[in-house]
């Protein structure tokens, strides 16, 4: 069973910076594709950005230009750098790991102050 485990919400001013983490239990290469999705109040689960295991990455057009995936196949964790964060990035921000079914983190709050 593999696990996911996130890091690295929390409270931040509109403009300032959080890293997101995503340990998983298992080998990166296992996975087809690594994500990051975030649910708002209200809202659907949406796609963030993701990596493929070639480390090609891509990103929602409305965090292009603000938000970095990466990956580290040594450590076996994602990252997500979020900078110029708004306050419509307030969010539950979940990992996601792809082989033929679909492996959740449980999620870290984000939450942009304005």
């Amino acid at each position: 069973q593999v696990q996911l485990v996130e890091s690295g919400g929390g409270l931040v001013q509109a403009g300032g910076s959080l890293r997101l983490s995503c340990a998983a239990s298992t080998s990166l290469i296992s996975m087809n594709v690594m994500g990051w999705y975030r649910q708002a109040p209200g809202k659907q689960r949406e796609l963030v950005a993701a990596i493929t295991r070639g480390a090609m990455s891509n990103y929602a057009d409305s965090v292009k230009g603000r938000f970095t995936i990466s990956r580290d196949n040594a450590k076996r964790t994602i990252y997500l750098q979020m900078d110029n964060l708004k306050p419509e990035d307030t969010a539950v921000y979940y990992c996601n790991g792809k082989t033929v079914r679909d492996y959740w983190g449980q999620g870290t709050q984000v939450t942009v102050s304005s």
